[in-house]
């Protein structure tokens, strides 16, 4: 059965990017992580030349509660990474002492005197597939109300628990990266029930036109949101709030807010090479939805630090 992380690059791509991440809230509310695995142009060594265009990297962000986020990035020869074959199953991605797999994911990396590994099992009811482009790019949630256990340690400080976590593991994919895109991901725990989730994404595309969709998963299924109306979409302040209605007249209103110091900004390497672009994002993001039901039920989901926001790029349309 396919799982959505089967690997759609081959190493003799050359021009490429792929990437596997996790996003975890500790469930102690002491902050989140961020593990991200990337293949990016393995037939061309990455960005030859530029020491942080290495092709396989594995990336490692902490976003403490109330601090500043710390990202640490180690990169790798293609000739190290075990990638499985294109389209199989089950799929891996293995280099030195990192990998991730479709149900667990591990690293050790050591960088500018600092000392992080982790080990990280999860399971979750709910995949999804956001976008799919073709060859162009997709993006793919494997696991979109996940739980987490293990252990994860930095310089010495350790968190670990069989329930030490919540969140996705997602996979990414395309020829290059949209010009801008705004993405978020929120977990709301439920003490009466089975968890809830939304993801949501707008990107640009060709012609002028936006990509715009979100999906809701709440009490055992999905709703899938073709049409977003943004009301505010802040990159600055990393706030976005939208309205958005099903056929079948299911309605929600979400807003999403990544301001404070859990703002993040990390630069990308673009796939031809050319120079690097900004990514914002916060991991520990607040969130609420109001969700109206056809039969007239009314549900407001809450969450202080369960959401991630991510904004790249400048918005340069507006029509869908």
């Amino acid at each position: 059965m396919k799982t959505l992380n089967e690997a759609y690059s081959s190493l003799s791509a050359r021009r490429r990017y792929e990437v596997w991440f996790v996003r975890m809230g500790l469930a102690d509310g002491a902050g989140a992580w961020w593990f991200r695995y990337l293949l990016m142009n393995p037939a061309r060594r990455g960005c030859a030349g530029n020491p942080r265009g290495l092709p396989v990297q594995v990336w490692a962000t902490w976003f403490p509660a109330g601090g500043k986020p710390q990202s640490f990035i180690q990169g790798f020869p293609v000739q190290a990474l075990d990638l499985s074959p294109k389209a199989e199953n089950p799929f891996h991605f293995r280099v030195g002492n990192n990998g991730i797999e479709e149900d667990s994911c591990r690293g050790a990396l050591a960088v500018d005197g600092h000392t992080i590994s982790w080990d990280l099992r999860y399971s979750s009811q709910f995949r999804v597939t956001l976008s799919n482009k073709g060859w162009i790019g997709f993006s793919r949630t494997p696991h979109s109300d996940a739980l987490f256990s293990g252990q994860i340690t930095l310089d010495g400080r350790s968190f670990q628990g069989n329930r030490l976590g919540f969140g996705l593991q997602g996979h990414n994919c395309g020829y290059r990266h949209r010009n801008f895109w705004t993405w978020a991901h929120v977990y709301f725990p439920r003490s009466e029930g089975p968890p809830s989730t939304l993801e949501a994404l707008v990107y640009d595309m060709p012609l002028g036109l936006l990509f715009r969709k979100a999906v809701l998963w709440h009490e055992g299924k999905q709703h899938v949101f073709r049409k977003l109306q943004e009301i505010r979409s802040d990159h600055k302040n990393l706030q976005w709030d939208f309205r958005a209605l099903t056929r079948a007249r299911f309605e929600l209103d979400a807003a999403l807010d990544g301001r404070g110091p859990g703002m993040h900004r990390l630069s990308y390497m673009k796939t031809d090479c050319s120079g690097s672009f900004e990514v914002v994002n916060n991991s520990l993001a607040r969130a609420s939805v109001r969700i109206k039901q056809p039969d007239g039920r009314v549900t407001e989901l809450e969450t202080i630090d369960g959401g991630v926001v991510e904004m790249a790029g400048r918005r340069l349309h507006s029509d869908d």
